[in-house]
């Protein structure tokens, strides 16, 4: 569990096919306690488990799964990653809940200086539509969002200066594709419903 707080940003550095999945090289540290084989990392907001370390370099293995269904199977290396721990006890939960398994990909569609922040429009895929509200959540690239405004195929957000800053969001263009994950709560609520009807 995650909380849609990037804590860095690391660089894809190889990704080497294992099979039909592969196992990617991170370079990026997380904090002053070094990762542990075994660990949880959002990677773009994709769960992943840590296999390998070294000082300021970390692997981690992603089935076939797992590259077709995010952005991680097509990301260029010496792409910028966004990076989270997993949530230990205790933790402040700044951001909202973020399991890592993400539920698609999206595409930027529109970018637009405010003030100081960027307004971003995403598309969406349709089945998407029913788990993303006005002023609810969502984490893209694994980064917590408030949603501004949401239809059918698309939603907006503003992106403040240092989360551009902090996270790979702030270099995002048009096209780009980024991992989406809707709202556990609201995940669970659409099930609650449609169990009950």
């Amino acid at each position: 569990m995650f909380t849609g707080l990037v804590a860095a940003t690391g660089i894809l550095t190889s990704r080497v096919l294992r099979g039909p999945g592969a196992r990617l090289g991170i370079t990026g540290a997380l904090g002053e306690e070094p990762l542990a084989v075994g660990e949880s990392v959002a990677v773009d907001g994709v769960c992943l488990t840590v296999v390998a370390t070294w000082p300021d370099l970390f692997e981690v293995d992603v089935t076939a799964e797992t590259l077709s269904r995010t952005t991680l199977g097509g990301i260029a290396i010496g792409h910028s990653l966004n990076l989270e721990r997993a949530l230990r006890a205790g933790d402040r939960l700044g951001g909202h809940l973020v399991t890592g398994h993400v539920d698609a990909v999206g595409t930027l569609a529109k970018r637009q200086p405010v003030g100081e922040s960027v307004e971003m429009s995403f598309a969406m895929p349709s089945t998407l539509a029913a788990f993303v509200a006005k002023k609810g959540s969502i984490a893209i690239n694994g980064v917590s969002m408030t949603v501004n405004a949401v239809d059918q195929e698309a939603f907006d957000v503003a992106v403040i200066p240092n989360t551009q800053q902090t996270t790979n969001l702030g270099r995002l263009t048009l096209g780009n594709r980024v991992n989406l994950e809707v709202d556990l709560i609201a995940r669970y609520v659409a099930r609650a419903v449609s169990v009950a009807v």
